[in-house]
């Protein structure tokens, strides 16, 4: 499986080809939107929310409801764009007209700066349309295609909020089926009821200021069997490419499983997850502090990822720069602005996730078809219950 997006943040449309998904997988719109309209809401959002109605266009690879086998083109128009079209048309400008909405001054914490040094733009808006976080939109269109083939294996996935700006939530033992629903029903997406109130007054001094705040978002996935991903090279290790695949969200700045971090103030003998065996479950591990991963493979335990959040770096109280054209101090520019984005991240997040954790069912079982998909997984965790 594999994908390649398309598009700027105030262009006409995001777009995603997708590729390798088995045939005769069901597949509705309607599926798409669901997580389309998740990743636009959550407490602390801006405005950009309620101008940008997001919405899929199913442009190919998809027949009466289910996949072909074929490539799938999916397409998310911007709304906005009617009122960029002179700003971001694609066509040749009159000589005695200039550009608007130029943008000479980088933000710190952007890509603007770095991008406009590495391809030479002296407008940094055609860095920063392509490098926004809009373009995680059509990253969970292709992630909702992996829930789907998820979902037809017994495997549930979701994302929440574990905390923002150092308000933690506990950790409430509970299925993932009781945490969709506990996540669903809260704005900033928590399962502990009890901090809720807390971060929805954080986020609210944030914007009251003028500033941002980040967090931390976790994503667990019930039902995965063991031995998915691969020992025998550093590039097949699954909790890797998980992990990459987090940190490349926009704004994301590091990734960790189970107790990650916390095994450095821990003893061997507390961390490492002894192994026990029944008849009914076959193998399983009497703990799960390595977040379901051990040598770059799945142990059959509920993968727990953990991804951080910086705060986005667009502030309605701007930091200093310099201008490129005049190397003056000057305060960065304003695009927009959320006062905390955490709460939408945890669906992203829970998205790209399910992309790797299917992509790699696909690169290790007979795929072409979504039966032959089922049965060669069923015969597998069959025969690992019983070695």
């Amino acid at each position: 499986m594999r994908y390649l997006t398309a598009g700027e943040s105030h262009g006409k449309q995001l777009t995603t080809i997708v590729e390798g998904i088995p045939a005769q997988l069901n597949l509705l719109k309607e599926d798409v939107n669901e997580s389309l309209i998740r990743r636009q809401g959550g407490y602390g959002r801006g405005r950009r929310m309620k101008i940008e109605k997001d919405l899929v266009s199913i442009l190919s690879g998809v027949r009466h409801g289910y996949t072909l086998g074929s490539p799938i083109t999916l397409a998310v128009t911007n709304d906005d764009y009617k009122n960029w079209q002179d700003i971001m048309g694609e066509d040749p400008i009159e000589e005695d007209q200039h550009i608007r909405r130029q943008v000479t001054k980088p933000r710190p914490g952007h890509a603007d700066l770095n991008g406009a040094l590495k391809y030479n733009h002296r407008d940094m808006r055609n860095v920063l349309e392509r490098s926004s976080a809009r373009e995680t939109a059509v990253r969970v269109a292709a992630g909702s295609i992996a829930k789907q083939i998820l979902k037809e294996l017994d495997i549930n996935i979701v994302g929440y909020v574990k905390e923002i700006h150092g308000i933690k939530a506990s950790d409430i033992p509970m299925s993932v089926e009781e945490k969709i629903k506990k996540s669903n029903e809260s704005p900033v997406r928590v399962i502990d009821d009890s901090k809720e109130e807390e971060m929805k007054r954080v986020i609210d001094q944030a914007k009251q200021d003028g500033d941002s705040i980040g967090g931390v978002v976790e994503v667990t996935v019930e039902g995965v069997p063991a031995g998915l991903g691969s020992y025998v090279q550093y590039d097949r290790k699954l909790d890797s490419k998980i992990a990459g695949a987090v940190v490349s969200i926009n704004a994301f700045k590091g990734a960790e499983f189970g107790i990650g971090f916390e095994a450095a103030r821990t003893r061997g003998s507390e961390t490492h997850d002894e192994i026990g065996y029944d008849e009914q479950r076959g193998y399983y591990r009497k703990t799960n502090n390595l977040g379901g991963f051990e040598g770059g493979m799945t142990t059959g335990m509920p993968i727990v990822v953990k991804g951080v959040m910086k705060p986005i770096p667009t502030l309605y109280k701007p930091l200093e720069s310099v201008d490129i054209n005049s190397k003056e101090p000057f305060q960065a520019s304003i695009e927009r602005s959320d006062s905390c984005a955490v709460p939408a991240a945890a669906v992203v997040m829970e998205h790209v996730v399910a992309w790797e954790v299917a992509s790699s069912i696909i690169e290790q079982f007979p795929s072409d078809y979504m039966d032959q998909l089922k049965q060669s997984v069923n015969e597998y965790r069959e025969r690992i219950r019983t070695f």
